[in-house]
C-alpha cells in the first residue's frame, strides 16, 4: 500500500512524463514543418516512449493500492530559433527529469517504501542515458556547425539512431 506522500509524488512525476511526451510531439512538429523528417521521428518516438513511461508510472500506482491521477498539463513550447536550440532544450529537460526522479528516490528512501524505491531504479538507468543520448546529439550539432550538408547527413543519420534505439527499447 502507498502512503498518502508517496501516492502524491507519484501522480507528480506521472503529469511531468506526460508532459514530456507533449514536449516531444511539439519538438516533432517543429521539425516535421521546417523538412528535417529525421529529427520529427526521432522525436515522435521520443514523444511515445515518454508516453510509456508515463503508464509504467500509472499502473504501478494503481497496481500498488494507490489511485493515478491525470491532470491537466502545462503547453510545452512550440518555437525554437534552431534544432540546435530545440536539442539544447531536450537536454535542459532530461536534466529536469532526473532530478525529478532522484528526487522520488528520496522521498521513497525516507518513507521506507522499498517497493517503489526499486520500482524507480530503472528510471534512474533510463535518465542516465536519456541525458547521455542529448549530450553525444548535442556534440554532433557543434560539430556541424552551420553546414547544411552536416545538417542533411545528421537528419538522415538520427533517423537510424531511432530505429536502432527503437529495436532496443525495453519499456
Amino acid at each position: 500500500m502507498l502512503s498518502k506522500t508517496i501516492e502524491k509524488v507519484l501522480n507528480d512525476q506521472i503529469r511531468i512524463e506526460s508532459e514530456s511526451s507533449q514536449i516531444y510531439l511539439a519538438m516533432a512538429c517543429w521539425a516535421e514543418v521546417k523538412g528535417l523528417e529525421g529529427i520529427a521521428g526521432f522525436m515522435y518516438a521520443q514523444s511515445d516512449e515518454e508516453r510509456d513511461h508515463m503508464l509504467k508510472f500509472v499502473k504501478f500506482v494503481n497496481e500498488r493500492g494507490g489511485h493515478a491521477h491525470i491532470s491537466d498539463l502545462n503547453e510545452p513550447n512550440v518555437k525554437f530559433k534552431s534544432f540546435k536550440e530545440m536539442f539544447e532544450k531536450l537536454l535542459e529537460h532530461e536534466i529536469f527529469v532526473s532530478e525529478s526522479i532522484n528526487n522520488l528516490v528520496d522521498i521513497s528512501l525516507q518513507e521506507k517504501d522499498y517497493a517503489t524505491h526499486n520500482f524507480l531504479q530503472w528510471y534512474v538507468a533510463e535518465q542516465i542515458e536519456e541525458e547521455a543520448m542529448a549530450r553525444t546529439i548535442l556534440d554532433k550539432i557543434n560539430l556541424i556547425g552551420d553546414d547544411k550538408g552536416g545538417l542533411y547527413l545528421f537528419d538522415r543519420d538520427i533517423q537510424q539512431l531511432t530505429i536502432s534505439s527503437a529495436s532496443n527499447d525495453n519499456v
